[in-house]
């Protein structure tokens, strides 16, 4: 079934790129599930980082250092009373290995960022939002948004965000 929501934005530099995720963190929630897509080096990470770092300073605890969990494929984080998990799939040798980190019941009960989100295999969250980060220069991206109805009023005006 196609995606009823649909945004695509252009990200001039890392800046903006930082811009946007903290306008994100504003509108996410426990149960919410970001999936993003994009080759090594378009900006996932960074994007998450942004993301994390602005909740927990909203949330007024401790803003953390936010390492890519490539090697220990996730790390969680606080930020007041959410739990945010940031997951990387990239080194997932089968679907079923994210039974062992939990991270069924987290998409359920946690914000989840979650980059390499192909490596699920059809494991994904019907209400998930997916994130595509494409290169169009040296520090440009493109981002297109897509994902059930829903996302429209909770991501209404995001794109003046930048």
């Amino acid at each position: 079934m196609p995606a009823a929501f649909r945004l695509t934005i252009d990200l001039p530099s890392p800046d903006a790129t930082t811009h946007l995720a903290a306008e994100f963190a504003g509108r996410l929630r426990a149960g919410d599930t970001l999936l993003l897509r994009g080759p090594l080096g378009a900006g996932k990470s960074h994007f998450a980082r942004a993301l994390i770092q602005t909740a927990q300073a909203a949330a007024g605890g401790p803003v953390e250092e936010v390492p890519s969990p490539s090697f220990t494929l996730v790390q969680t984080y606080r930020a007041g009373g959410l739990e945010i998990w940031h997951v990387d799939l990239y080194r997932l040798s089968d679907p079923a290995e994210t039974d062992e980190i939990g991270l069924d019941q987290a998409m359920d009960e946690a914000l989840v960022l979650l980059e390499w989100p192909e490596r699920l295999e059809g494991r994904v969250p019907p209400g998930a939002l997916w994130l595509d980060l494409t290169p169009t220069g040296d520090e440009s991206r493109r981002l297109a948004l897509s994902g059930p109805a829903e996302w429209d009023a909770r991501l209404a005006g995001l794109e003046d965000a930048v």
